[in-house]
Parts: C-alpha cells; sequence; structure tokens
C-alpha cells in the first residue's frame, strides 16, 4: 500500500487535558519545529482519535501550524463500522460542538498559537463537525471538510465567518453530488460565503491511508497541496 508523504522536519507532540464543556477534554497537541504557528483543529473521523487523525495532526505542524486534535470519545476507539455508528449516534451534534468550542478557547490560549482565529480540518463525522463549529463559533476562519458527513438538519450558517474548501469523492455513494449542491446553496444563501467543494476521482475516506480498500493517493495529494496554501492564507 502506497503511505501519504510523510512530513519533514521534527514537530514535537503530546496528549493533553484542558477544560471544555463543563468536564476534561482530553486531545493530541503537535507543535511546529519552530515552537509556534496558527492553531488548527484536527475533527477526527466516526472511528475516534485514532493513529490515522494522531497523524494529520503531526502533518499539519510540520507545515507550520499547532494542530491539536481533540477526543470526542474520550478515549475509545471504534474497531468495526457497527461500534463507530454506536458511538457517533451517542454523541449528539450539539454536544459535539460544545466540545469543540472548548478546544477552540484551549488552542487560542496557547502561547504557541500566533493567530486569533483557528482553522478546522476533520474526516467523515469530522468533516461535519466543521461545517457545525463554523457556523456557530466565528472564531473559525478557515474550515476544511474531508467528505463531510450532515447528520440530521443542515447548520444554520448566518453567522458563518470562515472560508470553506471541502474535499469528496465522486465515487462515495454516502454524500451524493445533489447533497453538496444543497450545501453550497444553503451556505451562500444563509452567510454569503461561495463554498469552494471539490471533488476527486474517489470513494469515502480516500485521505486514508490506514485503508488500503478506499485509500486513493493521488487524490490525497491534490487535496492536501490545495489545504495548506489555504490555511495558511486564512490564517496567516
Amino acid at each position: 500500500m502506497s503511505e501519504l508523504p510523510k512530513p519533514t522536519g521534527a514537530p514535537a507532540h503530546q496528549n493533553v487535558t484542558f477544560p471544555s464543556a463543563g468536564t476534561t477534554a482530553h486531545g493530541y497537541l503537535a507543535l511546529p519545529p519552530s515552537g509556534r504557528g496558527p492553531g488548527v483543529i484536527v475533527i477526527q473521523e466516526w472511528w475516534g482519535l485514532t493513529d490515522h487523525i494522531a497523524q494529520v495532526a503531526d502533518r499539519l505542524a510540520a507545515e507550520g501550524f499547532v494542530a491539536l486534535a481533540p477526543d470526542l470519545y474520550g478515549g475509545n476507539v471504534a474497531h468495526d463500522s457497527g461500534e463507530a455508528f454506536r458511538m457517533m449516534q451517542e454523541l449528539p451534534v450539539a454536544r459535539g460542538v460544545e466540545l469543540l468550542s472548548g478546544a477552540v478557547d484551549h488552542l487560542l490560549g496557547l502561547p504557541e498559537v500566533t493567530s486569533d482565529t483557528v482553522g478546522a480540518v476533520g474526516f467523515c463525522m469530522g468533516g461535519g463537525f466543521v461545517l457545525y463549529l463554523a457556523a456557530a463559533d466565528p472564531r473559525v476562519t478557515a474550515a476544511v471538510p474531508f467528505y463531510g458527513v450532515i447528520q440530521g438538519e443542515m447548520p444554520d450558517f448566518s453567522g458563518l465567518k470562515a472560508e470553506i474548501l471541502g474535499h469528496y469523492g465522486e465515487l462515495d455513494t454516502s454524500i451524493p453530488k445533489e447533497s453538496l449542491e444543497q450545501l453550497s446553496e444553503a451556505v451562500h444563501g444563509q452567510s454569503g460565503v461561495t463554498p469552494d467543494l471539490r471533488l476527486y476521482p474517489a470513494d469515502h475516506a480516500f485521505f486514508n491511508d490506514g485503508r488500503p480498500e478506499a485509500y486513493d493517493a493521488d487524490s490525497a495529494e491534490r487535496a492536501w497541496e490545495s489545504t495548506v496554501p489555504f490555511l495558511h492564507a486564512r490564517l496567516g
């Protein structure tokens, strides 16, 4: 199996705890080689805070960002799709957004973070949470959903401050093209923001190099090569 290109440099990383939404939250924090940079939240797939998500945080750190991946499942990781679906269903969207806003609080409070706002990058369930978080929290000014799954009602985008760069697979039957058109219309109609939603000749989870049945190296590389400059342009 081909792997995603590994970052150069040696970002520092550690497991962290922080107060969020009335509880003690856990997460994975990666710092760039310089020790300082703009802040980015990395939001997990429905599997949990896996090695893949931690590696995405490391790659962002290697690109100059301070990356925080909050653990929305409290340390639990799903081992099959049935368990992942159950765990996702047990996390109400409103609660997930609360926890993520607490992660934004923590990230912006770190002395290593040089930006006044943050970016959010997420995958599958986490891609959906990128959109919900950006709609609810104006401190998110760069939103990058990878094959983001909207759970239930469309977010209210009337307070959106973020630009949106979305990555989706043409072969992904769970997110039909019509739903992306509806998303684009809702975002633009409510906020005036025109989202950049890009399609790739790939299926769901095409960025996850830990899933050889879904991973598409070319599409993953193209998506990454547009994501990094998008985040830098929006966050400084």
